[in-house]
């Protein structure tokens, strides 16, 4: 009878693993595997009849009576559930461009960047320093503007209460004659854009690119031309659709949508499903800290200087639209004078040490989870190594060599007692089936034999249990690390962030993981030795899925585990032996 119990909840567990992996599927924007229904919404280009009529208008806003007419903030900084209402939306993609842009290609040695002269806006960024995963041959882009994609930044003026419309991103701006290519020999190029008048106020905005860097300076400038006294608040917002990044898989459970830091709440991130739900709690405004859009390797971020008031903001935009962004007051502006904010755009890889020497808190956009406490001083350790031996793959194996030595007591005490179960075992096996039909006389029995023979059944699992913290962070670590991505390890292996093509390491992980498990002494019951066998066969499978660099580590880890046993079997008298499951 407990066998049939057994059986049936073994099938209820599966169907229920079956639903989760397709609920999984879909809530990650891809087709139903078991169960195909409708596709996710993809991003479509936006109407702008009712902002292209009026120039400077802002896209989204009730139309009105009045010409360019739009809805503004207060005149100081006000809630950002308030104010952010009053911050243009998007500007249409480059399908529907506006009458008068031109689109400006600008190339560094890291960059290959697209303008807009629309509004000044940074509307594609590709990083020729990092290939594309699905064609090797082409930059990754991580901003982008297209019928399939949506990825921006932006920056522009509002107004205090009853002003006039203020050049915004949808401003059609003027490029200032200049280079286009970082020259040989030059450390720095610089783009200006200017925009024609708007309700009295001029925006000159200035990127600074500098060479081997993914950080743009961006200077704004906002000139008085008016008669009257102007207290303008610039804005700065990212804006994506809300899609997993292209060839993402289900299996890396990275964070892709918005984040804020500030000192007071640190880190702060949101999911797409809770802005679309309006379930945003995050510090609505601070004095300090940054807003990003971060996904798995990459982020952008606007930075302003700490003692500067902002609003932070996250909204929905349009369908599978949202943005994250902040508000700042300007001092009044007197006719004829003009106000100069200086702000930073990063849009590049998680590189850490870079992060962490741009911004207070930046790097923690790479994001490691509840376990960062562990995560950042094994990647500290990962990156010494790399710096010695100069491949992330072998750095991968001497970082598991240290761990492994370094619990090497902890391990001992483990394998221990997991000998002494198996020396024990004939005599439970034995006892298990002359007791067969007295349940309670049997527990009472091993219980005895236990003590007898001074066994702790749990003696095995305890040491072990200590280290999973430490492994389960440092699986983060190299999950999380960017430097894996298109890094080579060995032969076949030309990218350490990408399944193995061959599934060589996979076969070769999942012969371990058996063997492993066949040294551990066989459980008395047959069912939980049915179970011992079917997780990590089952974990196993995974590892086909999972990058090369995460299956190395466990394979060194499985290997030092089973010659570390084989050793300690040896020396206490219990001959190795393998125990195969009987099915």
């Amino acid at each position: 009878m407990n066998d049939i119990r057994r059986t049936i909840l073994w099938v209820i567990f599966g169907f229920s693993l079956v639903m989760l992996w397709d609920q999984w599927q879909v809530y990650n924007g891809r087709k139903a595997t078991f169960f195909p229904g409708s596709t996710p919404a993809v991003v479509q280009p936006q109407d702008q009849t009712a902002s292209s009529s009026v120039p400077g208008s802002l896209p989204g806003s009730v139309p009105s009576s009045v010409p360019g007419s739009v809805p503004v903030a207060s005149s100081s900084v006000a809630g950002a559930d308030q104010i952010a209402g009053a911050v243009p939306a998007l500007a249409a993609p480059v399908a529907a461009p506006v009458a008068g842009q031109e689109l400006v290609q600008v190339e560094t040695d890291v960059f290959k960047l697209t303008f807009s002269t629309e509004g000044g806006s940074l509307v594609r960024a590709a990083l020729r320093k990092h290939a594309d995963m699905a064609d090797k041959n082409s930059n990754f882009v991580l901003f982008d503007n297209s019928v399939d994609r949506v990825y921006l930044a932006h920056s522009g003026l509002i107004a205090g209460a009853g002003g006039p419309a203020l050049p915004t991103h949808k401003t059609v701006m003027t490029l200032a004659p200049g280079e286009r290519t970082l020259p040989e020999g030059s450390q720095s190029l610089e783009l200006r854009f200017e925009s024609p008048e708007v309700g009295g106020v001029q925006l000159i905005k200035t990127y600074t690119l500098t060479r081997g860097s993914y950080v743009m300076a961006v200077k704004h400038e906002v000139v008085n031309v008016g008669a009257a006294a102007v207290a303008p608040q610039l804005y700065l917002q990212l804006v994506r659709d809300g899609n997993k990044p292209p060839g993402e898989s289900s299996f890396y459970f990275t964070f892709t949508g918005p984040a804020v830091y500030t000192e007071a709440q640190k880190y702060q991130k949101v999911d797409f499903s809770n802005i679309e739900k309006d379930k945003v709690d995050i510090e609505k405004t601070a004095q300090n800290g940054y807003v990003a859009m971060v996904q798995h390797y990459f982020a952008s971020a606007w930075l302003l200087a700490d003692g500067i008031k902002r609003d932070l903001f996250m909204r929905k935009v349009d369908t599978n639209l949202y943005a994250v962004g902040m508000i700042a007051p300007l001092e009044s502006i007197a006719p004829g004078a003009r106000k100069t904010i200086s702000t930073t755009l990063y849009a590049g890889p998680q590189e850490e040490k870079v992060l962490e020497a741009l911004a207070p808190g930046l790097e923690l956009v790479k994001d490691y989870g509840w376990l960062t406490i562990l995560a950042k001083p094994l990647y500290w350790l990962l990156d010494k190594l790399h710096g010695f031996i100069g491949n992330w793959g072998w750095s991968i194996v001497a970082l598991v060599l240290l761990l492994k030595a370094a619990f090497y007591w902890l391990n001992a005490k483990a394998y221990s007692s997991m000998a002494k179960m198996k020396a024990v075992n004939p005599r439970i096996m034995e006892m298990r089936e002359r007791l067969k039909d007295n349940p309670q006389q049997m527990q009472q029995e091993m219980m005895r034999i236990y003590r007898e023979e001074k066994v702790n059944p749990m003696g095995g699992c305890f040491p072990i249990m200590i280290q999973i913290p430490v492994f389960i962070a440092l699986y983060w670590v190299l999950l999380a690390s960017v430097e894996m991505r298109n890094a080579p390890w060995i032969g076949w292996i030309h990218d350490l962030s990408s399944p193995d093509p061959f599934y060589i390491l996979p076969i070769f992980m999942t012969l371990t993981t058996v063997l492993q498990t066949s040294l551990n002494p066989a459980p008395p019951d047959p069912m939980q030795a049915k179970m011992m066998w079917f997780m990590p066969l089952a974990f196993s499978v995974m590892f086909f899925f999972f990058p090369a660099g995460l299956v190395l580590y466990w394979i060194t880890n499985n290997v030092l585990s089973i010659a570390q046993q084989w050793v300690i079997n040896t020396r206490m008298g219990v001959p190795p032996k393998f125990h195969f499951p009987k099915f």
